[in-house]
């Protein structure tokens, strides 16, 4: 069991050397998928061969489901605990290592994606972090020559099995702005502060990405939350625009102006799809890859005041939706891998996203 300054040592070298890790740790898993040519791996029916209207992804929540799989506790978890009373990776980490972002609230926890469908019941967020984030320190430990074996990551064996540990899911968001009349097109990126977040720090990201889950713990906001669309409504307004947070519980979506604005364009002047879901192969991370075409006169109006920093980062200034700028932070830039390979998918699939 390491001290607590080899943990924060090997923490400091995880931060250090994420993206190569990434990379390197796909190596891992050689029989599995990966998406668009990224170290993303994914299940075979994850990735459709087109572009899906959100709208034709349904959803169910089961209340009350039994996990026998890792949770990141035990035995397993001996090479990611420091010395002391710390039963999981997320207690040593709020102890030891917080960022400014870290809250263990509420979340949809993936149970099943079948054709289209997915079944959740509710979970933690930290459940992803003792499992997931461990996982990530476990490497960079043996990186480094602190331990020999990856205990934990062999338990949990399959990371795209959400039978095998809590899989909660990132709502990944590519956000275009789309000029018809010019067919101009720009897309948004996101550089997460390592200071502030507790995932991917030093890495580029699309924009608005989310944990799938309600607005509050608040038991009224369990059901009235329980939607794709109005996830990440609220991530348009919190990662873009700045927004706070907190909302009144339950949220009234119809009368929001913004996210009424929002819906009621959709189909017409806002076109929402789903390309695919993955997880990240260093930290488990599992997104829903999804792309947001706007029309330009609509984005101006809604993120005219878009800002250039937030709770999480540095936000990017528009950049043309091209082969070189898609390039570049798909292979060259240190993009996390749902980021990478959402920007892929997006490239290859343009002529129907931007049709």
């Amino acid at each position: 069991m390491p001290t607590s300054e080899q943990w924060l040592e090997v923490r400091a070298y995880l931060g250090e050397h994420r993206h190569a890790f990434a990379a390197k740790a796909a190596e891992l898993y050689p029989d599995a998928p990966k998406v668009a040519g990224t170290p993303l791996l994914t299940a075979a029916s994850w990735v459709p061969d087109a572009p899906v209207p959100l709208t034709d992804i349904s959803l169910r929540l089961q209340r009350d489901a039994e996990f026998v799989g890792v949770d990141g506790t035990g035995g397993a978890a001996a090479n990611v605990l420091p010395e002391g009373d710390y039963g999981t990776y997320s207690e040593a980490m709020a102890k030891l290592a917080a960022p400014k972002v870290f809250q263990n609230r509420s979340t949809y926890r993936l149970l099943d994606f079948t054709d289209q469908h997915l079944t959740f019941c509710i979970g933690s967020y930290f459940d992803g972090i003792d499992v997931g984030e461990a996982c990530a320190h476990e490497y960079a430990a043996r990186q480094l020559g602190h331990v020999d074996e990856l205990r934990l990551r062999s338990a949990v064996a399959d990371p795209c099995d959400p039978a095998r540990r809590p899989m909660n899911v990132a709502i990944s968001t590519l956000t275009i702005r789309h000029d018809r009349a010019s067919g101009d097109a720009t897309f948004f990126l996101h550089w997460r502060d390592p200071k502030r977040v507790g995932h991917a720090g030093g890495m580029y990201q699309v924009l608005p990405v989310g944990i799938f889950q309600a607005s509050s713990d608040d038991e009224r906001n369990i059901e009235n939350d329980f939607s794709l669309w109005r996830c990440m409504i609220r991530e348009f307004a919190e990662e873009l625009l700045g927004e706070s947070e907190e909302h009144d519980s339950p949220i009234d979506y119809d009368g929001w102006p913004f996210a009424k604005t929002l819906t009621d364009s959709v189909g017409d002047q806002v076109r929402v799809s789903y390309l695919g879901m993955g997880v990240d192969p260093l930290t488990f991370a599992t997104d829903m890859l999804t792309v947001a075409v706007i029309e330009a006169s609509l984005f101006d109006e809604l993120f005219g005041d878009l800002v250039e920093n937030n709770d999480e980062g540095r936000v990017l200034e528009g950049l043309a939706f091209t082969a070189e700028n898609i390039e570049r932070f798909v292979h060259r830039e240190p993009t996390q891998a749902a980021g990478a390979a959402l920007l892929a998918l997006a490239w290859k699939h343009r002529a129907d996203l931007l049709a």
